[in-house]
């Protein structure tokens, strides 16, 4: 099998050219970033740490090769204190010893959702993140988790510009 390199582009050597801007999506789904949003929002409304709730968003990110998500979430984790010492050493939190338990219970959940397609969750993990999390935050979780994979996989499929790189709309979720 031959692998061909991506085509340079303005974005540089390796980036993909978007197939479709955030506002043109916008404007095609209407409502659909509002709703999405509003997922997010009840989230947050919920109280489940934000710090945490952005680590999963990073870490469900990096699964699922969605650039803009990574970028705009690495950006948003900062923000809410998560160490970069975390961040760096996210794809291999279960080797790193420098998350605690409450975190590892939550990146093992938010990974098994989000490759629900290969096995079932299971219900040792659930009695896992049930034992870290009460039920309404287990509940939380698994909407910010189901909310980041949908967004990864409208970002993600239409190549949506980087935050902040040159051509890329503001948009309510990077403003």
């Amino acid at each position: 099998m031959q692998l061909v390199p991506p085509s340079p582009s303005r974005h540089g050597p390796c980036a993909a050219e978007p197939r479709i801007g955030w506002r043109e999506f916008d404007h095609a789904v209407p409502g659909a970033s509002d709703a999405l949003r509003a997922l997010g929002l009840a989230v947050d409304a919920t109280g489940l740490e934000k710090r945490l709730t952005e680590l999963l968003k990073v870490r469900v990110s990096q699964m699922n090769g969605c650039a803009f998500c990574l970028q705009l979430h690495l950006g948003w984790a900062r923000k809410a204190g998560v160490p970069d010492p975390q961040l760096d050493l996210l794809p291999v939190w279960r080797e790193a010893g420098c998350f605690d338990a409450r975190e590892c219970a939550a990146l093992e959940w938010a990974e098994a959702l989000t490759r629900m397609e290969r096995a079932p969750v299971e219900d040792d993990l659930h009695a896992r993140a049930a034992a870290a999390f009460a039920p309404p935050e287990l509940a939380a979780l698994t909407a910010a988790v189901a909310a980041i994979n949908a967004w990864n996989r409208i970002a993600g499929a239409l190549r949506f510009a980087l935050p902040g790189s040159e051509g890329a709309a503001r948009t309510p979720l990077t403003d």
